[in-house]
């Protein structure tokens, strides 16, 4: 391995690691409320949560523009539209809260790394774009880069779970194994795709989202 391959591996773990500040912590996105409807009850119902969400909902087109993001900071273009167009694609209010909240903390906190000379770092952007725009503009591999946001996801899901008793360390260990091949394989294919591959069909996961809204009691913020 390579000094600059273990640089990029090392950042993305800092980066995407729950102790970075970007208040991951605050957000279930959505799940909660499944767990509060009985939707989400146990391990098994979490697995079959997860695996759809992932492959036809949010996280894939978090995955899409991410790579976006990417490509135009590589080619050094205006990223306003993808800032915009990710902003605009939060299917509620939570959702917009959730991903440009911890997108601009962590534009904020990545400052604390050297950014390459005359690189305008945007104030504000949904967290895969601006995720997607330091990875391009530090050298981080797409497909890495791609791969680790999936990861990330899944395991603050996960410990989403944990908080609502809906399974242990143990049963989140196995579940991250179960969900390695999947988070893989989206990767991969989020890597070659462009903005015409957006697409979602994740209906009962953005009623939760959009239904969270109105719940009084609750751990989280979306």
């Amino acid at each position: 391995m390579t000094s600059t391959n273990l640089q990029s591996i090392l950042r993305l773990q800092t980066w995407l690691s729950p102790v970075f500040p970007v208040g991951g912590f605050a957000y279930s996105h959505g799940l909660e409320r499944a767990v509060h409807d009985d939707i989400v009850s146990d391990e098994d119902s979490l697995a079959l949560w997860l695996q759809s969400l992932l492959a036809h909902g949010s996280p894939w087109n978090d995955a899409v523009l991410l790579a976006a993001s990417w490509t135009k900071s590589r080619d050094g273009v205006p990223f306003d539209d993808i800032i915009e167009l990710g902003a605009a694609m939060a299917i509620s209010q939570e959702r917009q809260l959730e991903t440009m909240a911890q997108g601009q903390a962590f534009l904020e906190a990545v400052g604390h790394w050297p950014l390459p000379e005359g690189f305008a770092k945007p104030e504000q952007a949904p967290l895969p774009v601006a995720i997607g725009i330091i990875c391009g503009v530090l050298d981080v591999p797409l497909e890495t880069g791609v791969s680790a946001y999936l990861q990330a996801f899944t395991n603050n899901q996960l410990q989403a779970a944990i908080r609502l008793s809906v399974l242990g360390q143990k049963g989140a260990a196995r579940l991250m194994a179960k969900l390695e091949p999947l988070v893989i394989q989206l990767g991969q294919s989020a890597a070659k795709t462009t903005l015409d591959d957006l697409a979602s069909a994740s209906i009962q996961a953005d009623i939760m989202a959009m239904n969270h809204e109105l719940q009084t009691t609750r751990l989280f913020r979306s």
